[in-house]
């Protein structure tokens, strides 16, 4: 089975390497794209979109702004323009639908970093040391609106990687390579998806929006899976899968939890095409898939 190669490994003999990793390349498309759009304006004088991720205007006419740094300007006393306030609402309106994590996987130019500091990991077999609970980044989040309280300032954009990394290609890394270079380190040597998965506040305020999104990951072919593992060593979110896959509780083939960054990487490495994306309407109970499996309560830990 592939879990003695490499996950994906099946996959790749039975769809072809292209296949088999087609919506990771398709989310690399998007995140490449995104910051070049960014970085066109300042690099060559093109401006399709002007300002950065947190608040942007494309093609001089519809806004775009972050709700995450909408809120923290408000607790922190100032008032947003109008077209700050309809930037961030037509973003919340988009990832309300197609799911907040969506975020993290799709369009944040970091998640290329950490995903890089995990592959690392798995070639050279790293073991961090250190167990982080999944917890920390709601508290994180929550920190970050009590600072932003106290000091009347948005302090989280002082350390925020992204846009760290923004402001460094355009004006030249300086501090922002430290910052980059420590979040890849500690994903590399600390804890498996340390900052994506549990500490970054970004990605616990976009699974709070959404929440209840509609478009989602299902398994509804979930009868033909072989226990192989391969969706669950490449999960960035492994404790989202297996209530699904393995109907606990009755559960029905819709991952459900807002912490599923939707990134598709469980269609490539399934050689078996369980999962597929889809709606999370028609969530019907499916009892014939047994609870014997391989993802034991124990397997997903923090």
């Amino acid at each position: 089975m592939s879990r003695a190669l490499h996950p994906g490994a099946d996959a790749v003999q039975q769809k072809g390497r292209l296949a088999a990793n087609k919506w990771l390349l398709a989310r690399r498309g998007s995140q490449l794209s995104i910051l070049f759009l960014f970085l066109l304006g300042p690099w060559f004088g093109v401006w399709i979109v002007t300002g950065n991720l947190n608040s942007s205007l494309v093609l001089d006419v519809l806004p775009l702004t972050d709700p995450y740094i909408l809120l923290q300007s408000l607790v922190a006393g100032h008032v947003p323009e109008l077209s700050a306030i309809t930037g961030a609402l037509i973003v919340t309106a988009f990832y309300v639908l197609v799911g907040g994590r969506v975020y993290c996987s799709w369009i944040c130019p970091v998640n290329m970093i950490t995903d890089a500091a995990q592959w690392l990991r798995e070639q050279f077999k790293i073991s961090g040391a250190s167990s982080l609970s999944r917890k920390t980044r709601y508290w994180i989040l929550a920190f970050t609106f009590i600072l932003s309280i106290v000091t009347g300032s948005i302090v989280w954009e002082i350390i925020n990687p992204v846009s760290m990394l923004h402001r460094g290609l355009i004006f030249g890394m300086g501090l922002a390579w430290i910052i980059v270079l420590g979040v890849f380190l500690l994903d590399l040597l600390v804890s498996r998806r340390a900052w994506c998965s549990h500490l970054c506040p970004v990605g616990a305020f976009y699974s709070l929006l959404g929440n209840n999104s509609l478009i989602r990951m299902r398994a509804d072919n979930r009868e033909a899976c072989d226990d192989c593992m391969d969706c669950f060593m490449v999960c960035p979110e492994q404790q989202v899968i297996r209530t699904a896959l393995k109907a606990i509780n009755g559960a029905g083939p819709v991952i459900t939890s807002s912490n599923c960054t939707n990134c598709g990487r469980c269609i490539d490495v399934c050689a078996k095409d369980v999962f597929h994306f889809g709606l999370r309407l028609n969530n019907k109970v499916n009892n014939d898939v047994s609870d014997s499996n391989k993802f034991s309560d124990k397997t997903v830990t923090s």
